[in-house]
């Protein structure tokens, strides 16, 4: 039995078995940090360029424009920013193919707004599944190499005519840093999962929100407007004066 209870002394002189959970547990920690590090910077970025595209769509300016910018721009660009290029690119095809009832040309629109959604969310949500697998599985399998762990420091003792604490301490410690890197791996897991859920659900509420807000835009302006003339600015979905009040 090893006298050393430094963790790795106790690790390099532990069961095959416990090397393994061990390094299984320590190779999933430093992927579950990296999902974190990277999710966390993924969505910094997205409210950045959310609100970019906010201040920009809520300035008045030409939709058109904005809908070319955000075109040119798709891979870069926010969800919000795709999703509203989605819609307005439904929105002037159906305007192209000379269709005019109001509800064709808002369902076509709100159809498509909701399918590009639909796939924002899908990427948010990348490696969230894995985080919480992480979180929930890691005890376990720390458990698992513990409770081995303790079974082979039995298993050994049993050649022993006399077993005092010092014979049998290193192998309990070195079965239990199995459960403690297992705690390791699943406690900040679990907190990331927690953390980007509640970010990820604000971030498609906004989604949501914004989606009804350009629908009313262009039910207005459908409304308004018995012309074919192009929808030109948020601002200005009123009719023949293009002029909406100021948000």
């Amino acid at each position: 039995m090893p006298t050393d209870f430094s963790i790795l002394e106790l690790m390099l002189n532990a069961s095959w078995v416990v090397q393994a959970v061990v390094l299984l547990l320590i190779t999933v920690s430093v992927i579950s940090w990296a999902a974190i590090f990277r999710k966390a910077l993924t969505l910094k970025r997205i409210r950045r360029l959310t609100e970019s595209f906010e201040r920009d769509f809520w300035s008045g300016g030409n939709l058109n424009e904005l809908y070319a910018a955000a075109s040119a721009n798709a891979r870069n660009g926010s969800p919000m920013e795709r999703i509203f290029a989605s819609g307005m690119r439904e929105f002037q095809k159906l305007r192209e193919r000379r269709i005019t009832d109001a509800g064709s040309l808002l369902d076509g629109a709100q159809r498509a707004m909701r399918a590009s959604y639909q796939r924002e969310l899908d990427a948010l949500e990348v490696n969230l599944s894995f985080l919480g697998s992480v979180g929930s599985v890691s005890p376990y399998v720390g458990l698992f190499g513990t409770v081995w762990g303790i079974m082979h420091a039995f298993t050994g003792l049993a050649s022993l005519e006399q077993v005092t604490l010092a014979t049998v301490a290193p192998g309990i410690a070195e079965a239990l840093v199995a459960t403690a890197i297992g705690l390791f791996a699943a406690i900040p897991a679990v907190l990331g999962y927690n953390r980007f859920t509640h970010d990820i659900d604000r971030v498609a509420n906004h989604l949501d929100t914004f989606m009804e807000e350009f629908s009313n835009i262009l039910q207005r302006y459908v409304a308004s407007s018995a012309s074919a003339a192009p929808v030109t600015s948020a601002a200005s979905a009123a009719g023949p004066a293009s002029v909406l009040p100021t948000r």
